[in-house]
């Protein structure tokens, strides 16, 4: 069996792996990036937040995004006929709203290149990338785990690590491997979907290039341009409501529930069979140990509604080189790097999956209504916007703030919430600033 060693191994090498192996190299360190499939596979999740940008940006990746040519995205439309859940028939979250100092676009991106595109960033870097590399046993050294062993081109390989990170997505080594796991009943949704060929936006309703989601009694359904002539659609219901009919039927019923998507959709023709996800959602309390940490979706994944996982597994990835960063620079900060990085973590998911909790328990506008009895309107407007654009870290979101009060939505069990926006820390002093003037202004209109 061949030996090695090196400063981090990455189990995975999706977004959240690929952009943690690329940080740590960029740091100087040695890291091996293992990836089970030979090619990045299909992937829900092809819509992108503007606060990725901001990400991007920051760790030295936005121009090459950018440069990919992925259809650009300017905000989301979000449809509701039935009005229980957003403000009106159609709202749209137009991303120029937030404030200065933010990107006002994303982009819609196929999942294969994109996450690519990331690997080759993080080998152009210096990690060393292994394609088709399946991860075996999880080497222990009593309670602390010392590194991995794994089969490459037939043959088995051992690599001993100061830290493991795992970002081996829904099949969660770790979790798995200890037992972590939780499922989030409420939430248990499954997706059915397919790519439509031939995309004319001159039947789109609404913007082109925007993200739509169409709420319906048994769900929502979701359309993503993908290319000038290309699109991803979807519906996501509870699982119970597909025992009871073909996915097929269900799809084909409940795309037609949304007249601006199906409008969109005249002249395209499927361009695959329809495909399923199931295992929404789950989360673990305990993402860190010794000598590991999880990222993205290993340690939590929320249902797709507001388009935020690439996001939480991107930050949570640039957060996790950052601490490992400081733990090899001093072991003797483990513990408490460990402790802080776990805590943001969970602050980060347990912000967006309370957003999924608005939607479906059709809350949001109670929220904003909440939101509003401590800022304006135009600020309101502003905080929800952001918010459903990716800010999940800040302190100062009012509309968020609001949201953290409702004890039913909790995830995790009770945590010490780390703050600071990833995409744009040095708006936090700002943001602060903002909100107290908000506040002044409603209670001085309310006199």
């Amino acid at each position: 069996m061949a030996k090695e060693t090196a400063d981090v191994v990455v189990i995975g090498a999706g977004p959240a792996g690929a952009v943690s192996a690329y940080m740590l190299a960029k740091q100087g360190h040695s890291v091996l990036l293992l990836e089970k499939e030979p090619n990045p596979r299909f992937h829900i999740g092809e819509s992108l937040l503007p606060y990725m940008m901001g990400l991007f940006e920051r760790i030295g990746l936005r121009d090459v995004v950018a440069a990919q040519g992925y259809v650009p995205k300017f905000g989301g439309e979000f449809i509701d006929p039935t009005e229980k859940k957003f403000f009106e028939g159609v709202f749209r979250a137009d991303f120029t709203k937030q404030g200065e100092g933010r990107h006002d676009n994303a982009f819609q991106v196929q999942r294969q290149r994109f996450d690519r595109m990331l690997a080759e960033q993080a080998q152009a870097a210096g990690a060393r990338l292994l394609l088709g590399a399946n991860v075996g046993e999880l080497l222990m050294d009593g309670d602390r785990m010392v590194g991995v062993r794994y089969e490459h081109d037939g043959e088995q390989h051992e690599v001993h690590a100061s830290y493991v990170i795992d970002a081996s997505g829904r099949s969660g080594r770790i979790a798995h491997r200890f037992g972590l796991r939780k499922t989030l009943e409420k939430l248990r949704m499954v997706a059915v979907y397919r790519h439509y060929s031939g995309l004319d936006e001159s039947h789109n309703p609404g913007v082109e290039g925007d993200i739509q989601v169409g709420a319906h009694d048994d769900g929502w359904v979701w359309a993503i341009p993908l290319s000038k002539d290309s699109i991803s659609v979807g519906t996501v219901m509870p699982r119970d409501v597909l025992r009871g009919s073909t996915p097929e039927q269900l799809f084909e019923e409940h795309v037609a529930r949304i007249p601006r998507i199906t409008a969109r959709l005249k002249g395209t023709e499927p361009a695959m069979d329809l495909k399923i996800e199931t295992d929404y959602c789950y989360h673990s309390d305990t993402v860190t140990g010794p000598g590991w940490l999880m990222v993205g979706d290993a340690g939590c994944f929320g249902d797709p509604m507001f388009s935020g996982g690439v996001l939480v597994a991107t930050a949570t990835a640039v957060r996790a080189a950052e601490t490992l960063g400081e733990a090899l620079a001093d072991p003797s900060a483990e513990e408490r790097l460990l402790d802080r990085y776990a805590n943001y973590f969970k602050t980060g998911y347990d912000t967006y999956i309370r957003l999924i909790h608005a939607y479906y328990d059709g809350e949001l506008v109670a929220m904003a209504a909440d939101a509003a009895r401590s800022t304006d309107r135009d600020t309101l407007e502003r905080y929800l916007i952001r918010l459903i654009g990716g800010d999940f870290w800040s302190e100062h979101n009012s509309v968020a703030a609001e949201m953290r009060r409702r004890k039913e939505w909790d995830t995790f069990e009770p945590f010490q919430r780390v703050y600071g926006c990833p995409s744009y820390p040095h708006l936090d002093e700002q943001d602060r600033k903002e909100r107290s003037q908000a506040r002044v202004l409603r209670v001085t209109a309310g006199r």
